[in-house]
């Protein structure tokens, strides 16, 4: 696998390529959408997702509901405000009597890119106009859309959510999936340069004057910093890392996963980024409302970001920015940091509600 990334990197540098193609279903179950076609650049969308959502684990699939409750029960989760940097098998496995929702589908317009977008999203099991619920805003990585996270079951996503809410840590949660990719004009595409990923820098606006009302006014959403979270991967790491540090008092909960290069100035093995800030400014304001918890990690043997993510842990501690950082011992850019990430999240929440 790890041959045939570098590749595909390769590959992708030479040809500078365009963007995942968007998908145009309506409101609908999106689930294990990924498409297989070869695209212009002689590679597969499959292929691309690599950067969207994490190069490709081998996790098993189909543990029955007998051994899954085995596995439950032997590996009971301690509280705590620890980190673990793997994500238990309890909380990845499916189980019976838990009801693990589908991804759907929906628009909104845009006033920040003047246009109709497209968001996944996943609702709980019980979902119900009577009830509230938190919500996580989930941020794919640079050449993905809406639908990177649904396309690709290893992530976990759906069972860590529906698991931890079914065994009484966390409350049923609400996880958007925007497309982050926030242009104000539609032929522009994403690529290895800094004129094509402005618009990922443009999500800030979208997210927060656009997307967040949206979904507050159309779903039974507990508002306020407490019940909003925030996470992305690789491009979406960066941006949250980003738009934590501009807009703190939004987001109770943040967690960055394997953050791309760029918020500071930086040249790596794909283009030069400009920055969105300078070293010196990678920092909260002095009288910011900060998160409750704000988690940086990555993975030991992340191949696509490499140690991009600790730069930004040392920036921040440099410049006094309290966080939480931590390491996956083995993981690349991939479903383990995903899971790691989200997870540890997940307890993080799960263990601050429970002591206050």
């Amino acid at each position: 696998m790890r041959n045939k990334f570098i590749a595909i990197s390769i590959a992708m540098m030479t040809a500078l390529l365009c963007a995942c193609g968007n998908n145009t279903q309506g409101d609908e179950t999106v689930e294990n959408n990924t498409v297989n076609e070869t695209t212009e650049t002689g590679m597969s969308e499959e292929d691309m997702s690599m950067f969207a959502s994490g190069i490709a684990t081998d996790d098993s699939e189909g543990v029955n509901a007998e051994e899954s409750q085995e596995t439950s029960a032997n590996e009971a989760i301690v509280l705590n405000n620890e980190i673990e940097e793997t994500c238990p098998t309890s909380v990845t496995t499916r189980r019976a009597g838990v009801d693990y929702s589908d991804y759907t589908h929906g628009t909104y317009y845009s006033e920040t890119c003047g246009m109709e977008r497209g968001y996944s999203i996943i609702l709980p099991g019980d979902y119900s106009e009577d009830k509230q619920y938190p919500v996580l805003y989930l941020l794919h990585g640079i050449f993905g859309n809406e639908y990177s996270f649904s396309s690709d079951s290893n992530n976990k996503i759906r069972e860590i959510v529906a698991n931890m809410a079914a065994d009484g840590l966390i409350e049923e949660t609400i996880i958007v999936c925007p497309n982050m990719y926030a242009a104000t004009d539609a032929s522009q595409q994403p690529a290895f340069n800094a004129e094509a990923c402005l618009p990922y820098d443009n999500f800030i606006n979208d997210l927060v004057n656009d997307l967040m009302p949206y979904i507050e006014s159309k779903y039974s959403v507990l508002t306020g910093r407490e019940n909003t979270y925030l996470a992305g991967f690789s491009m979406g790491g960066r941006e949250t890392i980003f738009i934590t540090l501009q807009r703190p008092e939004l987001f109770g909960y943040v967690c960055a996963i394997s953050a791309a290069p760029g918020i500071v100035p930086t040249t790596d093995g794909f283009m030069t980024h400009p920055g969105q800030m300078t070293e010196p400014e990678m920092k909260f304001a002095e009288d910011a409302i900060e998160p409750n918890v704000f988690i940086i990690c990555c993975g030991t043997n992340d191949s696509v970001v490499g140690t991009y993510p600790k730069s930004y842990h040392e920036l921040l501690d440099t410049n006094g920015s309290d966080h939480i950082w931590y390491e996956i011992n083995g993981a690349d850019h991939d479903n383990n940091a995903i899971k790691s990430g989200l997870y540890n999240l997940f307890k993080q929440i799960a263990y601050d509600k429970a002591n206050n």
